[in-house]
């Protein structure tokens, strides 16, 4: 299966991995060869793909009026992996494994932004499940800037079976919810081998997926909106499960 990634960073970063297999590199006509554009064309270059010229209405048409930005790349499908991958992706960096759980996320802008964030703090990888959530679809890889490109995606059949997996290899499953008699996470020490689990916008976690989980959090809030998105919510129990390892694998440049 071929399908059009579209966006500077997302085609940067797809050609960067190297995971798929690039056959044609498309830019609209009058777009500039220069700033990102002239990078896109230099790996491009680099890597002996195909570099072609046509009207901007058919970029239009193969990224379905995506956010383009006058290129986009044909690739192979999204090589996704299995859940054993990301374990030994965790134990080859010598680290406790830090997975990330997405229950029945449906808004490729959240999936992508959350991807981005989780590549960004180092999370080993992170497990869906094939029906009824969002997959890795180029919008997807458009709103992770290309981060999902360098990430570990497993699509699994049943996720409550994924999460008992996990907890017999000594994974915590720490699901964050909004519940107001749920304690707050920053009374928790996240430092340990953690799934962070993230239930669906507006429903939240299913009832199976948060009984699964061994510990529930929630995010303190004092101001009048009910409740945080789902991406900003990942983000802050991202970013603190990171911190709980005191920064683990940050080189301040």
């Amino acid at each position: 299966m071929q399908e059009f990634i579209y966006g500077n960073w997302a085609i940067v970063e797809a050609i960067r991995a190297g995971r798929r297999v690039c056959d044609q590199l498309i830019l609209a006509d009058g777009v500039e060869e220069k700033g990102t554009t002239a990078e896109i064309l230099a790996l491009a270059k680099s890597k002996n793909i195909p570099i072609k010229r046509l009207p901007k209405r058919i970029l239009n048409d193969v990224t379905n009026d995506g956010n383009h930005q006058g290129a986009a790349l044909r690739v192979s499908g999204y090589p996704y992996v299995q859940l054993e991958d990301i374990l030994q992706t965790a134990e080859q960096r010598k680290e406790k494994p830090f997975i990330l759980l997405l229950d029945l996320l449906k808004d490729p802008q959240n999936v992508g932004a959350l991807i981005r964030t989780a590549e960004s703090v180092g999370v080993h990888g992170i497990v869906m499940q094939d029906r009824r959530n969002v997959d890795i679809t180029p919008s997807v890889v458009n709103a992770s800037s290309g981060a999902v490109e360098h990430m570990n995606v497993v699509q699994v059949t049943n996720l409550v079976s994924a999460m008992k997996e996990l907890k017999e290899e000594n994974v915590w499953l720490v699901g964050f919810d909004g519940a107001a008699d749920i304690p707050a996470f920053n009374k928790t020490d996240l430092d340990m081998p953690i799934g962070i689990v993230l239930g669906s916008e507006g429903e939240g976690m299913r009832r199976l997926v948060k009984e699964t989980c061994d510990i529930l959090l929630s995010i303190p809030m004092r101001g009048h909106v009910a409740s945080l998105n789902v991406a900003a919510a990942g983000t802050i129990a991202l970013y603190s499960a990171w911190q709980a390892r005191n920064w683990q694998g940050w080189q301040q440049v």
